[in-house]
């Protein structure tokens, strides 16, 4: 059996649900190998301060199957500016079978130019964003258009994986692996969206985040000069 090569890219930083929800569906099927790419091998430290091990290195990296690049805090700011990360992703698109992203992992590979002519998406408060790449941005959970596949914030990883499993083994090994997560959500709260969390939850939201959005639009921006 050929296994199927399904990347992650990690970095300081990167929101670690950002890639686990994914990971936990893909990583099922004994016919996927998935891994976890570091500039080195090591240590990884989330946004939230979990620990990722690296299990390849940018530089020995196997031609993946799948590339996918997860969102992450400030972490990711730098990322977006870094030739080394954004020169992986160009060489590894070029054999890929699909190129994906989870959250605002998006706006990674809109930098690298790899989003031009597609449609795409991420988390709702970066939308403006990702637009601002010369993206067509579309408001929904998951997107695909050709080869590339993009999915909203942090939790719509689980969904994005469910959606790119069936795409590469079929239906029924990603309608098996959903009913082995038992993921059958049902949110103590209809507050998962804009539109349904209310404005004093919306604001008090992209207050907190001011910061982090204000860095990544000023990232944006610049290399948004440049395209």
């Amino acid at each position: 059996m050929t296994q199927i090569q399904i990347g992650f890219l990690i970095y300081p930083g990167v929101v670690q649900l950002d890639v686990m929800g994914a990971h936990q569906v893909l990583a099922f099927p004994p016919q996927t190998t998935v891994h976890l790419v570091g500039k080195t091998f090591g240590p990884v430290i989330s946004n939230e301060g979990v620990i990722l091990t690296s299990t390849t290195t940018m530089a020995d990296c196997p031609p993946l199957d799948v590339i996918c690049v997860p969102g992450g805090g400030l972490g990711q700011v730098e990322v977006m500016k870094d030739s080394e990360s954004l020169d992986f992703l160009k060489q590894q698109s070029i054999t890929a079978q699909y190129v994906a992203s989870v959250c605002t992992g998006s706006l990674i590979l809109a930098v690298a130019g790899l989003l031009k002519g597609y449609k795409a998406t991420c988390h709702w408060a970066f939308r403006d964003q990702l637009a601002r790449l010369g993206v067509e941005v579309v408001p929904q959970r998951v997107v695909i258009d050709r080869n590339r596949v993009t999915g909203a914030g942090v939790t719509s990883g689980i969904d994005f994986g469910l959606t790119l499993l069936s795409l590469l083994c079929g239906e029924p090994v990603a309608r098996t692996v959903q009913l082995m997560l038992e993921y059958d959500p049902e949110p103590p709260f209809d507050a998962g969206r804009p539109e349904t969390a209310g404005s004093t939850v919306v604001n008090s939201l992209l207050q907190a985040g001011k910061p982090l959005m204000d860095a990544f639009w000023a990232q944006t921006q610049a290399t948004a000069a440049q395209l």
